[in-house]
């Protein structure tokens, strides 16, 4: 049995992140956008540890009153274990807990299985993004879900 669990991202796991980040995006973060989310208060940054490996993370950040999931990533030979689905659902447990508007995301328009993933946690497209990545001038789909917490 895995002993995986969910934690805080750490500096001490942004190495390692940084990696995965490489391995899954075209345009990776910096090490300095890590450190700047990682170290900022009211930041949600989760780490998915397996048996003291990182195998995932997540970083959202609050922008007025609306969370916005910036960056979500599984290495690549462990997805489709619910590794994302395990960071989504404890940062929902955190989010939940605070009044907001909702949660946002950009995907790029061409990642159906993360679609998929967001679509299954009750996330709509809304629109769309015009030429949104760098590398390529892929549309990105933004994504919305409205707070399911009590009403103000």
């Amino acid at each position: 049995m895995s002993a995986r669990h969910i934690r805080q991202l750490r500096p001490m796991d942004i190495r390692r992140a940084l990696e995965i980040e490489s391995r899954s995006f075209t345009l990776p973060w910096s090490l300095q956008a890590f450190v700047a989310l990682v170290e900022r208060e009211g930041t949600i940054c989760l780490a998915c540890d397996d048996e003291g490996e990182l195998v995932g993370y997540l970083v959202a950040d609050m922008y007025i009153d609306v969370w916005h999931i910036m960056n979500l990533a599984v290495v690549p030979e462990r997805r489709r274990e619910h590794i994302a689905a395990d960071l989504l659902e404890e940062y929902f447990e955190i989010a939940e807990r605070q009044p907001h508007r909702g949660h946002t995301l950009e995907v790029r328009i061409s990642n159906e299985p993360a679609i998929e993933l967001y679509r299954g946690y009750g996330f709509i497209a809304t629109g769309v993004r015009r030429t949104y990545y760098g590398d390529n001038r892929e549309d990105a789909l933004i994504m919305w879900k409205d707070w399911e917490g009590a009403s103000a």
